[in-house]
């Protein structure tokens, strides 16, 4: 639920039109997708509460990405049903990408649903709401085609803490990667224009952001759509000249389109961290070519010099992906000698997730599961070595913290993030202040003085700004 005010003043209303529930799932952006419809919702005069509970109306905007996302959304969906058939609120809208992708199939399993809104339908969710409201059933989906320029995602309710927020610099895929169904649900890659982008920027950054986490489907390829060449670089340049952005952190690095002038660029800047998100998710060619990646091994080694020789500091995420159709002992060992001699700071495994409507689907030597579940053990393994060794050289040094929020139950405790840690994915910073007065959303500079696991201990050594 949201913490803080929205992005823009709500307007005073005479009278509110209703009030609603939000639960928001999946990845940031489709967090971001979920900012937009609260705002406009905010701004056409509903009243957002914390509990479904009594809402007029509860919105879920799912992720429909793999299995396990789905099963989260089908449970949340179920759950709120469940409190409007007891009375307890009058409607259920059903947003974001399992809408998107299963469209009627859900209503048909699920038809106590009152609405479905597609992806590119959700700057729609107010007249979805007057139609619930005011008993008008004759339509209860609303689905469009992917637009050719990405929606706007200005005039946002925030609901990651003020200091914090996601910016979305485009919308949809053109990578057909073998496993994924992102394109089917967001279409086709879709730059924002860098004016629109700045324009987001500057109202995030007047809401009190001081740290801007880029995102997208494909982060690397921004502008090609729109200016024929790919942008980022130029992008990053003009963002770094906001005010009041400290921190800008680069997430969803697909391995192409990454040049010495992109990376001169995050070197030199003053505010774009040395964290690099890049999911790899092999280092096997055959599994690479089977994935669809369009990169080979040698690609990928060469681009991981590339960016440790010209980022001093740089700590780099990726993910990989255990079990994939065909893939054997040899390619998964070759995948962990892989990591082993890259030492990644930060690295997630998943196993490979059957979408029954993707090309890796048909492929012939599925991997049996307790296979797959072995593999991603092992591998979360050999990484968990690299990153406690990584939080030990850490000690010792004096770094900024970006405060999150303070410890429950704790006096002079609080939680932060490194430059290294981007929010809900890597590790955490507890810090202790002495008499120091520290609030959520400063930085402070800390000595490190031990780790925990992934994590580290810090002592502040400086007041907070």
């Amino acid at each position: 639920m949201p913490t803080e005010l929205p992005v823009i003043e709500r307007p005073e209303l005479s009278q509110v039109k209703g009030t609603y529930a939000f639960v928001s799932l999946g990845c940031p952006k489709n967090l971001v997708d979920s900012e937009r419809m609260l705002g406009l919702l905010q701004l056409d005069g509903y009243r957002l509460v914390a509990e479904p509970a009594g809402a007029d109306f509860v919105v879920v905007n799912t992720c429909g990405f793999i299995e396990n996302a789905r099963e989260e959304s089908f449970a949340s969906i179920d759950a709120m049903l469940d409190l409007k058939r007891s009375g307890q609120t009058r409607g259920v809208i059903v947003t974001g990408c399992l809408a998107e992708r299963q469209k009627e199939q859900l209503l048909d399993d699920r038809p106590e649903i009152d609405s479905l809104v597609g992806v590119f339908s959700r700057d729609e969710i107010t007249l979805v709401a007057d139609r619930l409201l005011g008993n008008q059933q004759e339509q209860r989906t609303v689905f469009q085609p992917a637009p050719l320029r990405a929606l706007s995602d200005q005039d946002r309710y925030r609901i990651t803490p003020r200091h914090f927020a996601y910016l979305k610099i485009s919308e949809g895929c053109d990578r057909l990667c073998t496993f994924c169904a992102i394109p089917k649900m967001r279409g086709k890659h879709a730059s924002k224009t860098i004016e629109d982008v700045l324009t987001e920027a500057g109202q995030l950054a007047a809401s009190g952001a001081r740290e801007l986490i880029i995102v997208a489907q494909d982060t690397t390829y921004y502008g090609i759509d729109l200016y024929g060449k790919p942008r980022l670089k130029e992008l990053l340049e003009q963002l770094e000249e906001i005010d009041g952005i400290e921190w800008i952190r680069l997430m969803y690095f697909y391995p192409m389109y990454i040049d010495d002038a992109l990376i001169q660029v995050l070197a030199r800047s003053k505010k774009i961290l040395p964290y690099i998100d890049i999911p790899l998710q092999h280092a096997d060619d055959a599994m690479l070519r089977r994935m669809a990646r369009r990169v080979t091994h040698s690609e990928t080694e060469d681009l991981l010099s590339r960016l440790r020789a010209g980022i001093p500091g740089l700590a780099l995420r990726t993910t990989m992906i255990t079990g994939f159709p065909g893939e054997t002992d040899e390619q998964f060992e070759f995948m962990q000698e892989f990591v082993r001699n890259q030492r990644f700071e930060r690295l997630g495994v998943f196993t490979y997730s059957l979408e029954t409507d993707t090309p890796a689907a048909k492929l012939l030597d599925h991997v049996d599961e307790q296979v797959m579940l072995d593999r991603q053990s092992s591998l979360m393994r050999l990484q968990q070595e690299h990153a406690f060794a990584f939080a030990e050289s850490q000690i010792g040094t004096t770094m900024d913290v970006l405060i999150d929020q303070s410890v429950e139950g704790e006096q002079n405790v609080w939680l932060g993030r490194s430059f290294a840690d981007a929010p809900d994915v890597d590790a955490r910073v507890f810090v202790t202040g002495a008499d120091q007065q520290i609030i959520a959303g400063q930085f402070v500079s800390c000595e490190i003085v031990a780790s925990q696991g992934y994590d580290l201990i810090a002592f502040a050594v400086a007041n907070g700004r």
